[in-house]
């Protein structure tokens, strides 16, 4: 094998096309309803106002049913199918989660909708025996989980996937892609009904009667879209897949040949993962900005936690901690079922790690204890729900101020800069601000710029004894492209001593109007309340 063959990329095609009818099956198996293998059964789907047949088990196929069939004439044929209706997000979850399962074997698995994945296994597969073993245990272990399963590999996903609908099993070298696929038709390469029926009225009806024809033609014909496809097919080239998830910076991983259950179990193997995740990362001198473990049962679920922290984390009994927090606060337990027979830790965001001086500054110290703190909280309670506040360069009070996740943002709110307060005067903010000012009721009040002598506010009547301002606050312009009006703000108190931060928001005569376009009376609400 030459050097160039040994860098090309190895794709393995997986296909599951029962997987409507298997994902139902499979429910009612869990649920102790199973049904006899000689019962037809069918899933069906709307398409033009009629239903047809969307997938079928074996028992169904062997009746002469097909997938397009409308369901009267599959009755017809079968008065005592078993008929289900489609629910395309449920199939769609089901391949999510299959794909999840597929990470055991590579971190680069892609969606290939609506019922197959492509896995890339370049430089992975010796880990497994080989690809023909790594095959084999893949085929078989989503059949124990009682799904039909085709899968082939190949040096390009074009051709893998080719591959799997025709010759399931099938392992082709780098460069035996256009020998593999030659006789296989037209319809295989999945390029659309009316390229498919083009291609047979030009008397080409295998894959190898499309290569012998020159790329030149096969454009002018089909277009480029379609040229590329079958150079893809044929191996020349190459169509990159596009993983769901992105790669992660590290990957420690520990397989089980007897499935762990207990939680002691699952705590020693997450510290000794941490320690060989920190090792590897501390040889380049980096730390971890987010962490993922995820536990993969031999049933073929999988449950992954993550836990995120504001500063990169260097120690291994700091993620041990997080973790056993993380796990502590689920609100869904982790349940390991029959036992986890994998269990991988990776830090899919990482960071240079920049020294300090540690031993003499107090100042940094009192930074990582809180820092600790808040990544303990968050991996316990959630990160959104850990906050600081920003300050904002703009005079809207809604706007002031920025809630935004501690765990991110901590340094840049101990440098924040607040607007300080006069000596001796009162605040000219409220100490609490509603998040939504809330409407009142004003009678009347004195025009144009005057407060109103009293309003109601939640049932309640509040009689104004003592006013300051206005505070005039013009929206800005530039960002609410005019929709928003100019405010009065005044700081209320009433005779039961509260005191209200209320605006009368518009301009009489000025910027509120009716549906005629006349003047209209401007609405007053209260914005917040002073301690």
């Amino acid at each position: 094998m030459s050097a160039s063959s040994l860098n090309r990329r190895r794709i393995l095609s997986l296909w599951l096309p029962r997987l409507p009818i298997d994902r139902i099956q499979r429910f009612f198996s869990s649920a102790g309803l199973g049904k006899s293998n000689n019962e037809p059964s069918i899933v069906v789907i709307k398409d033009n106002n009629a239903l047809v047949i969307h997938a079928l088990d074996e028992a169904a196929e062997r009746l002469g049913l097909h997938i397009g069939q409308p369901l009267a004439n599959a009755r017809a044929m079968c008065p005592d199918l078993k008929v289900f209706d489609a629910d395309v997000v449920a199939d769609a979850k089901t391949l999510s989660d299959i794909a999840d399962w597929c990470d055991r074997f590579t971190p680069l698995v892609a969606l290939d909708a609506p019922h197959g994945l492509f896995l890339d296994i370049t430089g992975c597969a010796h880990l497994f025996g080989g690809e023909a073993a790594l095959l084999q245990t893949l085929v078989r272990a989503l059949a124990r989980q009682g799904f039909a399963v085709s899968a082939a590999i190949a040096g390009t996903s074009v051709c893998a996937r080719t591959l799997t609908r025709q010759a399931s099993g099938t392992i082709v070298a780098n460069g035996g892609e256009a020998a593999a696929i030659d006789r296989f038709p037209v319809s295989a390469l999945g390029a659309g009904e009316a390229i498919t029926t083009g291609l047979r009225r030009a008397g080409l009806k295998t894959i190898g009667d499309v290569a012998s024809r020159s790329a030149s033609e096969i454009t002018a014909r089909f277009g480029a879209r379609f040229s590329t496809l079958l150079a893809h097919a044929l191996g020349q080239g190459d169509a990159p897949i596009n993983p769901r998830k992105p790669l992660p910076d590290y990957i420690v991983e520990k397989r089980f040949a007897e499935p762990i259950a207990t939680d002691t179990m699952i705590a020693m193997t997450l510290s000794r993962l941490a320690d060989t995740l920190i090792a590897s990362m501390e040889k380049q001198g980096k730390g971890a900005r987010r962490l993922e473990a995820a536990f993969f049962r031999t049933d073929g679920v999988v449950r992954a936690i993550m836990v995120e922290t504001g500063r990169p984390v260097t120690r291994s009994a700091v993620i041990d901690r997080l973790f056993r927090e993380r796990l502590d606060a689920l609100a869904d337990p982790l349940d390991p079922g029959f036992g986890f027979d994998m269990v991988r830790l990776s830090a899919s965001r990482t960071e240079i790690v920049v020294q300090e001086q540690r031993d003499l500054d107090a100042h940094v110290h009192d930074n990582d204890e809180l820092a600790a703190l808040i990544d303990r909280i968050a991996a316990r309670i959630g990160g959104r729900r850990v906050v600081v506040h920003l300050p904002q360069d703009t005079h809207i009070p809604e706007c002031a101020v920025l809630a935004a996740p501690a765990q991110h943002h901590l340094a840049a709110a101990m440098q924040a800069e607040w607007p300080a307060r006069a000596e001796s005067e009162p605040p000219l903010r409220p100490l609490r601000l509603f998040d939504k000012p809330e409407p009142i009721k004003v009678p009347f009040a004195t025009v144009p710029d005057g407060p109103p002598h009293q309003f109601t506010w939640r049932r309640a009547l509040h009689a104004v004894v003592r006013v300051e301002g206005p505070e005039r606050i013009a929206m800005e312009w530039w960002r609410q492209d005019g929709k928003q009006l100019t405010r009065d703000y005044f700081r209320i108190e009433d005779a039961e001593g509260l005191r209200f931060w209320i605006f009368r928001d518009g301009l009489y005569e000025g910027e509120v109007f009716d549906g005629d376009g006349e003047p209209a009376s401007p609405g007053w609400y209260v914005h917040g309340l002073f301690a």
